[in-house]
């Protein structure tokens, strides 16, 4: 949990999301952080919520931006491709706080962010782009995907060329922010909502 007392932010909308978002940072540089890991919704083709756990990668503040790694051959992938709206969960035990999170997603397959989330991905990492067939296909046995010769080694960069054409970034630009705190004296739950043409969060109280 970031220094700031419980009483700093308990009743103060503003510091009520200053605190959600420094979570979220904390989140993407701690990867014992319980918001290391963010539960990801989007919607499948029959319109049945479609849930997973996924890495925290990036966020970025002012643009609200949060950034996911993932195979572009997930299922995921053609439902986002389908329907761009996703949601995204959270809990910080120790902060005792909740964030849902919703808003719109898109693939990123090139370009600035996509080389430097591979450049910045660990050798091992990269490895799991290199199941074949692809994340969620049918098999008669278990299997991870890989190679007997990849399996439990750390993979060689000329190994790991065919695994960046299976890579891309989940980018979800967040419009609602709810936070909910859990405190003994009284729990407290705030919802936020970005305004596109003030450009800035609206804010309101809710009851928990």
């Amino acid at each position: 949990m970031t220094k700031l007392k419980e009483e700093s932010f308990l009743n103060d909308l503003n510091l009520s999301l200053e605190e959600a978002w420094k979570l979220l940072a904390q989140g993407k540089k701690d990867r014992h952080s319980p918001l290391h890991t963010l539960v990801v919704a989007s919607n499948d083709q029959q319109g049945t919520p479609s849930q997973r756990v996924m890495v925290l990668r990036s966020i970025d503040t002012e643009k609200r931006l949060i950034r996911f790694n993932s195979d572009r051959r997930a299922a995921k992938v053609t439902q986002i491709s389908e329907n761009a709206n996703v949601s995204v969960l959270g809990y910080h035990p120790e902060a005792k706080i909740q964030l849902r999170m919703g808003g719109t997603s898109e693939i990123l397959k090139d370009g600035h962010h996509f080389e430097t989330a591979w450049k910045n991905a660990s050798p091992y990492g990269k490895r799991c782009y290199l199941a074949d067939p692809g994340p969620g296909q049918i098999v008669a046995e278990p299997s991870s995907g890989l190679a007997p010769k990849l399996e439990g080694v750390k993979p060689s960069e000329e190994q790991l060329v065919p695994a960046k054409q299976n890579f891309s970034i989940l980018q979800v630009k967040i419009d609602k922010l709810e936070w909910l705190y859990l405190a003994h004296t009284g729990h407290r739950r705030a919802q936020f909502s970005w305004n596109e043409e003030q450009q800035e969060w609206d804010s309101q109280w809710l009851i928990p």
